[in-house]
């Protein structure tokens, strides 16, 4: 799956900056959104039981004691395979926090038979190509209900291992969330996905690391002005992309002064 950026005029709320009154809806802007009671919890199981434990081999996950069990976060991975959108919710799903993930995809892939599992298993659907304010406001709903947000900050896969210039969008969405309820107390949570080959093929190992959050209050200054939230979403960005940096780095120095271990079989 693939998130992408809002557009300037996405981001514009409210007098004061900040998005003041919110409809929670059960819907996203392009269909019905909801975490089915019966496709959801099949979906968690097959992957954690079945899909994942058959083709990949050994997968190493650090730092799930940093995803919280309630209250709103942002989980904001590097995107390195499609694979990504079914090992984050192995990592910190439902059977590891007892949460189910919301992801923000592309409109092109909520179509069809693929769109329709889509969206019942919690994901809502962004224009890239024009994006509307609905996007943003759908997006807010889910954090004002508490509710666990994934959003790739790069956009589309990277497959170089190394961190892209970051997309706005989550930043933006995530102090206009902050603004919209004072005390929300939103997290960002860095998360560094990598794979034992650029296009993972059966057996390929995996990591997953999970940095420490970014508290959302901090680039807010107690402030909602228009002003404010615009240099805390600058500033935002420029943190999130420095943490998966550093991360990225870090394990890399380690493989680097690693031994070299026997391919699996």
């Amino acid at each position: 799956m693939k998130s992408s950026e809002f557009s300037e005029s996405s981001a514009a709320g409210s007098k004061g900056g900040a998005i003041a009154t919110v409809r929670c809806s059960k819907t996203g802007p392009h269909g019905p959104s909801r975490c089915s009671p019966v496709l959801t919890p099949l979906a968690y199981f097959l992957g954690q039981h079945l899909v994942i434990p058959a083709y990949f081999g050994p997968i190493a996950i650090t730092g799930q004691q940093r995803v919280p069990t309630r209250g709103p976060v942002i989980l904001a991975p590097t995107h390195r395979a499609r694979w990504d959108s079914i090992l984050l919710p192995f990592a910190t799903g439902r059977h590891v926090t007892g949460r189910d993930l919301r992801f923000m995809v592309t409109a092109d892939e909520v179509k069809g038979l693929q769109g329709w599992f889509i969206r019942r298993l919690g994901g809502f659907a962004v224009n890239v190509r024009r994006p509307t304010i609905a996007s943003l406001r759908y997006g807010i709903e889910l954090l004002l209900g508490g509710e666990m947000l994934v959003i790739y900050p790069e956009g589309g896969i990277r497959r170089d291992d190394q961190i892209h210039g970051l997309k706005p969008g989550l930043a933006r969405l995530a102090v206009q969330a902050e603004a919209a309820k004072s005390g929300l107390g939103l997290r960002v949570l860095p998360v560094d996905i990598f794979y034992g080959e650029a296009y993972p093929s059966w057996r390929c190992p995996a990591q997953i690391h999970i940095g420490e959050p970014l508290l959302v209050q901090d680039y807010l200054q107690g402030q909602d002005t228009p002003e404010v939230l615009k240099a805390g979403a600058q500033q935002l960005t420029k943190d999130l992309r420095a943490r998966l940096e550093a991360m990225v780095a870090d394990r890399q120095a380690i493989a680097a002064a690693a031994p070299s271990l026997p391919a699996q079989p």
